[in-house]
């Protein structure tokens, strides 16, 4: 056995976890992405979807992926740098575009590649990133790929920012760039980026920012139009990431921004360069996604409605669920233990959930991602937390007066 073979082994906790029947991962669906999933043949809840507005099944999308497919096949063969652009992608872009309100577009193969490309192209040597220390892993990946020195501030503190901007000023030059990235909806916590005062600092201390929308497109602003829209503050962004992965229902990425910036990244985002382009069905189903969200805002409104019932419904029982104010709601549990049986109980009983623990978060914070779609029903909602507080009372994560 070689040194590599070697170190492998010794990585035994997903054996350990299987071996102890609490195993959450890599668990099989065999339906569509729908409120009701099929697991092993049975019915269960899901509430572990990005899907916010339910529409991954939706005829319009299936008919849109379809007809691309008859027009173009299956794939592009290459990436968009060389032989791999469609004039659908062009179309697709030009509506991202139009959808965000940013002069240009530019279509990725995932969410994980925008990050990387941008973050690792877009700042230099000498430049400086200033990273909300929840932020997604991509964006953590893409800043470790960059030549420029990252710092991260504490969660959503504007005073921890300032206090880096502060700081990087004493070493920064007069034409080095300081580059402010945040989720604009954050994955796990639920809560929504400070982008107001984010703003504020970021002209009082002439840096740019860069936000991830993938969580906040279609969920947040005029017709799911995202987090900066939501505050009025499209303009004073210089770069909107999203991902066609969440309330897009299908897979690939974008970012939105000017068109000097759009020109760069296109020459030297080795990730758009390198990769080949997403397939036409992908492209087609995004378009029909977008033309669907904008004519059928009550889905948006139905969302929101079953998030505020879902929020009241845990927070009456008893559960913690954070600063979250988002479809994304953190039960914490802060025990591993517990989070991984909580997980394999209800889905027992049920109900599909994601447990979060590190490095996803920190090991005191340790949560269940409670999700919510569109398409949910008060009903589907009402079985699934009731049968969370009951097994939650079981496992002690609440007090049984709460229950």
């Amino acid at each position: 056995m070689n040194l590599l073979q070697q170190k492998m082994k010794r990585y035994t906790a997903p054996q350990e976890a299987k071996a102890a029947g609490v195993y959450p991962y890599f668990r099989v669906i065999e339906s569509d992405q729908d409120t009701v999933v099929t697991m092993n043949g049975k019915r269960v809840l899901m509430f572990g979807s990005n899907s916010y507005l339910g529409i991954t099944n939706h005829p319009k999308l299936k008919e849109a992926a379809k007809r691309a497919v008859d027009k173009y096949g299956s794939g592009c063969a290459g990436s968009r740098f060389l032989n791999g652009t469609l004039d659908l992608h062009i179309e697709l872009e030009e509506k991202l575009a139009k959808f965000t309100g940013k002069e240009e577009a530019i279509v990725f193969s995932t969410g994980m590649q925008v990050n990387l490309g941008v973050l690792s192209s877009i700042v230099g040597r000498k430049d400086f990133i200033l990273s909300d220390d929840s932020n997604h892993a991509s964006i953590v990946d893409g800043t470790r790929l960059s030549f420029a020195t990252t710092r991260k501030y504490k969660h959503n503190d504007m005073e921890s920012l300032e206090s880096l901007l502060q700081r990087i000023g004493k070493d920064r030059g007069a034409e080095d760039i300081a580059l402010i990235v945040t989720d604009g909806v954050f994955s796990m916590e639920g809560d929504v980026a400070n982008l107001p005062e984010i703003v504020k600092l970021a002209k009082q201390y002439s840096a740019n920012i860069m936000v991830d929308d993938a969580h906040g497109l279609g969920v947040m602003g005029e017709f799911g139009k995202g987090t900066c829209n939501q505050f009025g503050l499209t303009d004073e962004v210089d770069l909107i990431m999203g991902t066609f992965s969440k309330s897009l229902a299908t897979i690939g990425g974008f970012i939105a921004t000017t068109h000097e910036i759009a020109n760069w990244l296109k020459h030297n985002a080795r990730s758009l360069i390198f990769s080949a382009s997403i397939a036409p069905a992908n492209a087609a189903a995004v378009i029909a996604a977008l033309e669907l969200i904008q004519n059928e805002p009550e889905r948006i409104e139905q969302l929101w409605a079953n998030t505020r019932y879902a929020k009241r419904r845990l927070d009456e029982l008893g559960f913690e669920t954070g600063h979250s104010t988002t479809p994304i709601i953190p039960i914490y549990v802060r025990d591993v233990n517990k989070t991984f049986m909580l997980t394999k109980i209800l889905q027992e009983q049920g109900v599909f959930v994601n447990p979060v623990v590190t490095p996803a978060v920190a090991p005191e914070d340790t949560l269940i991602r409670f999700s919510l779609m569109a398409t949910h029903t008060f009903a589907q909602i009402d079985e699934a937390i009731d049968k969370m507080a009951k097994v939650a009372k079981h496992l002690e994560i609440l007090e049984p007066q709460t229950v």
